[in-house]
C-alpha cells in the first residue's frame, strides 16, 4: 500500500493538475493526526459520501468507528489503488517491470524512458506520478 507521504503528495499533484480527488465506493482512505492508525474503506453500508454546499463529507454509519460521525473528505488522505494510479499516468505508462532477488520491488517505465522503483507497486506507480 503507499505510504501516507506519498498519498499526500499524489494526492496534491492530480489536484493541482485538476484532477482532485472524488470519494467513491471502495476508495481507502486514512484520517491522520487523529490517533486513527486504520485504513477505512467507502462503501455504502458503513462509509458514505454525501455532497453538500459547503463541500464534500465522509459519514460513518454505525458505532464501530469510535464514534465518529463524518469527516470533511479534504481531511482525509486517500490512499489509491494500483489501477487508479495506473489510470492517472495515462497515456505516459510503457510498462510495469518486477524486479526479483534480495532487492524485490516494482519499476514503472514511463514512455519518456523513465524508472520509477519502490518496493510497492502502488509506489512505483505513485513516484512515476510524480517525476512528470
Amino acid at each position: 500500500m503507499i505510504t501516507l507521504e506519498l498519498a499526500r503528495r499524489v494526492g496534491a499533484r492530480l489536484a493541482a493538475a485538476g484532477h482532485p480527488w472524488q470519494p467513491g465506493s471502495g476508495d481507502r482512505f486514512i484520517v491522520p493526526d487523529r490517533g486513527l492508525d486504520q485504513v477505512f474503506v467507502v462503501a455504502e453500508m458503513t462509509i458514505e459520501v454525501a455532497e453538500y454546499p459547503t463541500g464534500t463529507l465522509i459519514r460513518f454509519n454505525g458505532t464501530t468507528e469510535w464514534a465518529l460521525d463524518t469527516v470533511e473528505a479534504r481531511e482525509v488522505v486517500w490512499l489509491p489503488w494500483e489501477h487508479q494510479l495506473r489510470a492517472a499516468l495515462g497515456d505516459r505508462f510503457e510498462r510495469l517491470e518486477r524486479v526479483p532477488g534480495p532487492a524485490e520491488g516494482f519499476v514503472v517505465v514511463t514512455t519518456d524512458g523513465e524508472r520509477h522503483a519502490d518496493v510497492d507497486v502502488e509506489g512505483a506507480y505513485a513516484r512515476a506520478l510524480l517525476g512528470g
